[in-house]
């Protein structure tokens, strides 16, 4: 693999007119591709949501806890800030140099399968790392690598599917994403007492999965010329959008940015809410969080695969995500209004329509506020999306640090959490409304 020296196999137009809205049919997948793909998509991103819910919402809380019982909620928040600061950086960085890498093989397959082969074996490892400072090394590999890979794979749906069928691509990937979510819940609660065994699994899984995805859907042969010279002073510049000459991708970013920082600070803590807040064992908390998994997972594939062909049908983004983000805030505040497993499930359920439908739109509206290359411009695709995915992989620094001090200051006062998480859900869900270029 290369960045921006060796001649490409992928038509310029192919993907300046996926990102622009305006590419000829036969640029786009069609007929059995088409279905092909979408299945292909669909398992990569439940295979990923599986892995980053089980190690992110179980299987790391459960070796902290292990290690550090007394300060758990602090160091689980320090080592998922160290690691998400370096993921943050690494997803619009990668989606970047994909846009620039010539290969043989493609633009987005180098990163595919580089990316998914070194993460998947350093989740392996993560059980075997020894202490905290070995076991924040090994994750921080896993992070860096699985989101160098991310938004190459995510940059597909801009590539591959015209904007009348994104809600469709979105749909799927969202539904797959939400789904992973849930099983990967339910996985790591019913495998929590086996937590190698645990990570070997989703640790291969995303290996093997990946490797099949790019042999199934290998990318066009077909020409781009090369890249222009990469220039660090230039390239370092195109990471900044101007929220004056996009506002449209500003209300976009801050809209998922708040989203995430709610939604987050209640699924990286929800172990240690089923156990402080509600009182339960921590036993009897990993039978709850596979419990309510398998409640999600229903609600969310109802609502994600209907929400993303309603959109398409429809014509129409913004009031769904509106709609989402709301069902989402509600969810956010049943553990509040009722501190009970009774809570708990009817949070699980609402969670499950809201960041389900959420999830299904959502990523259609982003491939349709990206900024439209200007004449003479490269296409830009992975790495707007990759800055993109920055709102996501923000809160992931800052929400369990925000988290870790609120109940610190508070004294494990659960209800704060939950007060300040609805807010920025709630906020999150109005910061959609402004945008103009998508209905």
């Amino acid at each position: 693999m290369s960045v921006g020296l060796t001649p490409s196999l992928e038509e310029p137009a192919a993907v300046l007119a996926a990102a622009t809205d305006g590419a000829a049919a036969r640029h786009y997948v069609t007929g059995r591709r088409k279905w092909v793909l979408l299945v292909s998509l669909g398992l990569v991103f439940f295979t990923l949501l599986t892995l980053y819910a089980s190690c992110l919402g179980v299987l790391l809380p459960n070796q902290i806890q292990n290690i550090d019982p007394a300060g758990k909620a602090k160091t689980l928040g320090i080592i998922y800030a160290i690691t998400s600061v370096f993921s943050t950086l690494t997803t619009p960085i990668a989606g970047a140099l994909s846009d620039r890498t010539r290969s043989r093989f493609g633009r987005r397959t180098p990163w595919i399968v580089v990316g998914a082969t070194i993460g998947g074996v350093a989740i392996i490892l993560t059980p075997h790392g020894g202490g905290l400072v070995g076991i924040t090394a090994i994750w921080l590999v896993s992070v860096v690598t699985l989101n160098a890979m991310q938004p190459a794979i995510t940059t597909l749906v801009a590539d591959r599917f015209p904007p009348e069928e994104r809600g469709l691509a979105s749909g799927v990937v969202g539904g797959a994403m939400t789904a992973g979510v849930s099983f990967g819940t339910f996985f790591a609660g019913t495998l929590a007492s086996q937590i190698p065994l645990a990570y070997g699994i989703v640790g291969t899984a995303i290996i093997v999965v990946c490797l099949a995805f790019v042999l199934v859907n290998p990318e066009p042969q077909v020409a781009l010329p090369p890249s222009t010279p990469l220039k660090l002073g230039a390239f370092l510049k195109g990471f900044w959008i101007s929220p004056r000459a996009y506002p449209d991708f500003a209300w976009a970013f801050l809209g998922r940015f708040c989203i995430y920082m709610g939604y987050q600070a209640i699924l990286t803590y929800l172990l240690y809410i089923l156990q402080d807040h509600i009182g339960m064992s921590q036993g009897r908390a990993n039978q709850m969080i596979a419990s309510m998994s398998i409640v999600t997972f229903v609600a969310l594939v109802v609502s994600g695969l209907g929400s993303g062909v309603l959109s398409d049908r429809l014509g129409r983004r913004k009031p769904l995500v509106f709609l989402a983000s709301l069902i989402m805030a509600a969810a956010v505040a049943m553990p509040l209004i009722v501190p009970t497993a009774h809570g708990m499930f009817a949070y699980a359920v609402l969670i499950g329509l809201g960041y389900g439908a959420f999830m299904s739109v959502d990523l259609a509206l982003m491939t349709q506020v990206l900024p439209k290359p200007r004449p003479g411009e490269e296409d830009a695709t992975g790495k707007d999306l990759g800055i993109l995915t920055t709102a996501v992989n923000v809160p992931q620094i800052l929400s369990p640090v925000m988290a870790a001090a609120l109940l610190s200051a508070t004294g494990n006062n659960y209800t704060v959490l939950f007060i300040v998480s609805g807010v920025f859900v709630l906020v999150g869900s109005f910061l959609v409304l402004p945008i103009r270029s998508v209905r």
